[in-house]
C-alpha cells in the first residue's frame, strides 16, 4: 500500500516500510509514483510486490547503520555485528553527525547481535565529539551481553543506556570525565 501526504509517503510491502519524501520505485512492476500534496493512492488488492526501494539520496543503504531524526535528535541506528569492518563504514557518518554545534545524538544498539571493542572506541568517539561541540549523546541499549560489555569497561557510567527513546531523552546529557 502507497499512501501519500503532502509531507511524505509510507509504503508497506509485505513484511516492512519505509517512509520518504522523493519518488518510490516499486520494483515488481517498475512503476516510478511521485506524489502530489493530498494524493492517497493504494494498490489494487491482490497484487504482490516481491521487492521495494525508496531512496532518500544516491548512496546506497549501509548495512550496518540507518541513520534518522527522532524528536529533534540524530538517531544513528547500528546494525548487526560491529567490529572492525562495521567501525570503518560507521565512522564518517558518526563524524558527520558529531561535527554540528551542539549536535543531539542517539545512538541505538538495540537492533546489534555482537559488539566488539572497536563498537566501544565509536561509543567513546562520539561521547568525546559530542562534548567538544557542547551538545548531547544517548545510549539505547537493551542486549544483554552488549550491556555486559558497556558494564565491565566502566562505559555505563559515563553513557548510561536506557531501554526507549523516550526514557534516554528524559535523562540529562552524558557525563564528563574519563574511563
Amino acid at each position: 500500500m502507497l499512501k501519500f501526504t503532502p509531507s511524505r509517503v509510507t509504503c508497506r510491502a509485505r513484511n516492512g516500510f519505509a517512509i520518504t519524501e522523493t519518488p518510490v520505485t516499486c520494483l515488481r512492476s517498475l512503476d516510478v509514483v511521485t506524489p502530489a500534496p493530498g494524493d492517497l493512492r493504494t494498490l489494487p488488492r491482490g497484487s504482490r510486490m516481491e521487492a521495494m526501494s525508496v531512496h532518500d539520496d544516491p548512496e546506497p543503504p549501509l548495512r550496518h547503520l540507518r541513520v534518522h531524526r527522532e524528536h529533534g535528535h540524530t538517531v544513528l541506528e547500528f546494525h548487526g555485528e560491529i567490529d572492525i569492518l562495521a567501525a570503518v563504514e560507521i565512522i564518517p557518518y558518526l563524524d558527520s553527525a558529531t561535527a554540528r554545534p551542539e549536535p543531539l545524538i542517539v545512538i541505538d544498539l538495540r537492533p546489534v547481535e555482537f559488539f566488539d571493542c572497536s563498537g566501544l572506541r565509536l561509543l567513546y568517539r562520539a561521547r568525546r565529539r559530542v562534548l567538544a561541540q557542547g551538545g548531547r549523546l544517548h545510549l539505547l541499549c537493551t542486549h544483554e551481553l552488549t550491556l555486559r560489555v558497556l558494564k565491565a569497561t566502566g562505559l555505563t557510567r559515563l553513557l548510561p543506556p536506557s531501554a526507549s527513546l523516550e526514557e534516554a531523552l528524559a535523562r540529562p546529557e552524558a557525563t564528563s570525565g574519563t574511563l
